[in-house]
C-alpha cells in the first residue's frame, strides 16, 4: 500500500515514544510505502485535492531516523490510505483541512479517521453522548453558571474545549481561590465556551488512556499518573505512564463505545478514563502505542496496521 501521513514536522518527533512513528515503522516493515505531508501542503486545484508530499524512508537510526524523497505534487486519491495524525489545537485551520479531506474522500481517497467524524467528535464534548459514564459536567461560557456549579461541588476542574496535553487545565478547591481569574482567562471574559467538571480524586491513580482500534478494545491501558503536586496526568505535563490491564469498569466503557465509534468512521480512538468516569474521547491523533508495547509486550502498532489493511480492503 501507499500510505500518506498528515502530521506535524518529522524533525520534531521523539521516536522513542511517538505513536505515528510506531505506525510508520510497522507499515514500512510490512513493505508499505509511507509518505508525509502537513495540512499546509494541501490545496484544492481545478477541483482536485492535491498535496505536496515526500516519501519517507526509515533508516533504523536513532538520530537521523528518516530520509525524504524530493517533493512531489500528487492527488490524494492516488494513495491507498491517508492517515490524519496532526496534533491539535483543533482550530479553524484544522477544520479547513477536514473539509479538503472530505472532498478527497469524494474523489476516492480513503481517509482515517474519517474527517467528518473528527469534526463531529470534539474530544471534550463527545463524552456527553455517553453521559452514563460522566462525572458531573457543565459546558458554558456563563460565569454565573460556573460559580453555581462550583458552589454545588466545591472542588472542580476547568478546561478549554480545544486543547491537548493538559494545556489550560485548572483545579479550583474548596476555598475558591482564583476562581474568578480562571473563569475570565479560560472564557476570554465570556467569549469562549469551556468545560467544568467535578474533580475526580482517583486521578492520583492515573488518567487512563484506553485505545480502540478497528472497533476492538486494546486490553491494556496506560495510566498517566500526575507527579510533583500536579493535577494533570498527561505525559506532556510530566505524568508518568504505567501500563496496566483494563478494569471491569474500563472494559464496560470501552466495549460500549468501540462499535459505535467505529461505525461512525473512527478507526482509532483514545478514551480517557479517570476512576470510573469517561473524561475525553480523543480522535485527532491518539497516542500511547509505544508505552503499552514496551511495558506489556502487546504490539499496538501491529494491531493498528492490521485494522488499517482491513479497512482499506473493505
Amino acid at each position: 500500500m501507499k500510505i500518506a501521513f498528515i502530521t506535524d514536522p518529522l524533525e520534531g518527533f521523539k521516536i522513542y515514544k511517538d505513536s505515528t512513528f510506531a505506525m510508520m515503522r510497522e507499515a514500512s516493515r510490512r513493505g508499505h510505502q509511507i509518505f508525509a505531508f502537513g495540512p499546509q501542503d494541501m490545496a484544492l486545484i481545478s477541483g482536485q485535492v492535491r498535496a505536496k508530499v515526500c516519501e519517507v524512508t526509515l533508516t533504523g537510526e536513532t538520530d537521523n531516523w528518516y530520509r525524504l524523497s524530493p517533493v512531489a505534487d500528487v492527488v490524494l486519491s492516488d494513495f491507498d490510505a491517508v492517515l490524519q495524525r496532526k496534533d491539535p489545537p483543533f482550530d479553524m485551520e484544522y477544520i479547513y483541512a477536514t473539509y479538503l479531506l472530505d472532498l478527497a474522500e469524494k474523489q476516492g481517497a480513503k481517509v482515517f479517521n474519517k474527517p467528518s467524524a473528527i469534526r463531529d467528535h470534539n474530544e471534550k464534548l463527545s463524552i456527553a453522548q455517553f453521559s452514563q459514564f460522566m462525572t458531573p459536567t457543565l459546558v458554558t461560557r456563563d460565569q454565573s453558571r460556573i460559580r453555581a456549579f462550583f458552589a454545588e461541588h466545591r472542588d472542580i476542574i476547568l478546561k478549554p474545549l480545544d486543547g491537548m496535553g493538559g494545556a489550560g487545565i485548572f483545579r479550583i478547591r474548596e476555598d475558591g481561590m482564583n476562581l474568578g481569574s480562571v473563569i475570565e482567562t479560560l472564557t476570554l471574559n465570556g467569549a469562549s465556551t469551556i468545560m467544568v467538571q467535578k474533580y475526580i480524586p482517583e486521578i492520583v491513580h492515573g488518567d487512563k488512556r484506553i485505545l480502540l482500534i478497528g472497533g476492538k478494545v486494546v486490553p491494556f491501558a496506560l495510566a498517566r499518573i500526575p507527579q510533583n503536586g500536579e493535577v494533570r496526568g498527561n505525559l506532556a505535563a510530566g505524568g508518568v505512564g504505567v501500563a496496566q490491564e483494563l478494569s471491569a469498569r474500563d472494559r464496560e466503557i470501552a466495549e460500549t463505545l468501540a462499535p459505535i465509534l467505529y461505525q461512525r468512521g473512527l478507526l482509532l480512538v483514545g478514551l480517557d478514563v479517570i476512576g470510573s468516569c469517561l473524561t475525553e474521547v480523543n480522535v485527532t491523533s491518539p497516542t500511547c502505542f509505544q508505552e503499552i508495547t514496551q511495558q506489556k509486550g502487546f504490539d499496538v502498532a501491529a494491531i493498528f496496521v492490521d485494522a488499517l489493511e482491513l479497512a482499506v480492503a473493505a
